[in-house]
């Protein structure tokens, strides 16, 4: 049994948003001392098959932490000495928002997911980047997770995502328009070609490269296809699928799953692996596949299915730092298994 395990029942005991606001606090302290080193010593997988080149970035390996867990971008180094080979921080607004009402934040236990409807809390653009020039970022890409501002009309999204993009562009490995959490109102309507294209090619001229969007798992295959045409027409230069969902499988057996939210964790692994497949038999852009990543087999089918790096947040809650270790791994071994020389040759492999 590991430290996390004899750690987890008292963590469980607390709200879920304040035991993940002390395990925050936690790695924000330690990211400041030589504790790093010995959790990088400890969890970091170097090994030249797990490799990745994507969107103008090299990849340590292909397990990444999603948007939503570092919303402030306090704690990416402590979490690239956690293993893993990229850090997605945000959704960062380009005003300061307190979020939705609490509780925001549920665990399903019996299901291993989570519900969130947080609502885009940041500490704002102004903030968060100046944090970022300030801080020393870590070795592995950081990508800046771009919301619109709660109180910013639809019509005037563009110049918001543009706003913020300006005050994080300098700390960027890359940037993610994200029009698909499913907590803000009328968020998702910007998935409409008209408004994605307005929001992406505003973003494009003020020179945000490399430019990703991140679409939502309850989007129809049309509109899909839509906004894959923009991202083809404007040259963008990656895809994430997906974020959480607001549908509620019949598998779950958690009370919970009445919360209203964005569901995310094991209910949603095999949803968003065909919306990976989906996206990646219809674009030549890389994809970041997100949803239900839990272990090397969840992360190596979203690899096969197209995805060149994967994303996790749930999973962390559930199974504790090592995380990507184990994943990192495990992906090892199954590459062998297929006859990989390394992940760059898994991606696809099953379309």
């Amino acid at each position: 049994m590991g430290a996390y395990d004899l750690l987890k029942p008292a963590l469980f005991r607390l709200p879920p948003e304040t035991a993940h606001g002390l395990t925050h606090r936690l790695m924000r302290t330690a990211q400041a001392t030589p504790v790093t080193d010995l959790l990088r010593d400890r969890f970091v997988v170097d090994d030249p098959r797990l490799r990745v080149e994507a969107f103008q970035n090299e990849f340590p390996n292909p397990v990444g932490v999603a948007a939503g867990f570092d919303k402030n971008a306090e704690i990416p180094r402590a979490l690239a000495a956690l293993g893993f080979g990229h850090v997605e921080v945000g959704g960062v607004t380009a005003e300061r928002q307190p979020g939705n009402p609490r509780p925001r934040l549920f665990r399903l236990r019996e299901d291993e997911a989570l519900i969130n409807r947080m609502g885009f809390n940041n500490e704002g653009a102004d903030r968060v980047g100046k944090r970022l020039d300030r801080e020393p970022l870590p070795e592995v890409p950081v990508g800046i997770n771009i919301g619109k501002s709660k109180s910013t009309p639809l019509a005037d999204a563009a110049d918001d995502y543009q706003y913020t993009y300006e005050r994080v562009a300098e700390a960027g490995d890359y940037f993610v328009v994200n029009v698909s959490s499913p907590n803000t109102p009328g968020l998702r309507e910007l998935q409409d070609r008209a408004a994605l294209e307005e929001i992406l090619d505003a973003l494009a001229t003020a020179g945000a490269d490399p430019l990703l969007v991140k679409l939502s798992p309850d989007l129809p295959e049309p509109a899909v296809e839509d906004a894959l045409g923009v991202v083809d027409d404007l040259g963008l230069d990656g895809v994430i699928a997906t974020n959480t969902t607001t549908t509620r499988p019949n598998s779950l057996q958690s009370a919970q799953q009445a919360e209203r939210g964005g569901l995310s964790g094991k209910p949603i692994a095999s949803m968003a692996t065909e919306r990976v497949r989906f996206v990646a038999e219809r674009t030549d852009v890389p994809v970041i596949g997100v949803g239900g990543v839990s272990d090397a087999k969840s992360a190596y089918e979203k690899i096969r299915a197209g995805a060149s790096v994967v994303q996790l947040y749930t999973a962390l809650v559930y199974e504790g730092p090592a995380l990507a270790r184990e994943i990192n791994e495990g992906v090892l071994d199954l590459l062998e298994r297929d006859g990989f020389d390394s992940v760059q040759d898994a991606v696809g492999a099953d379309l």
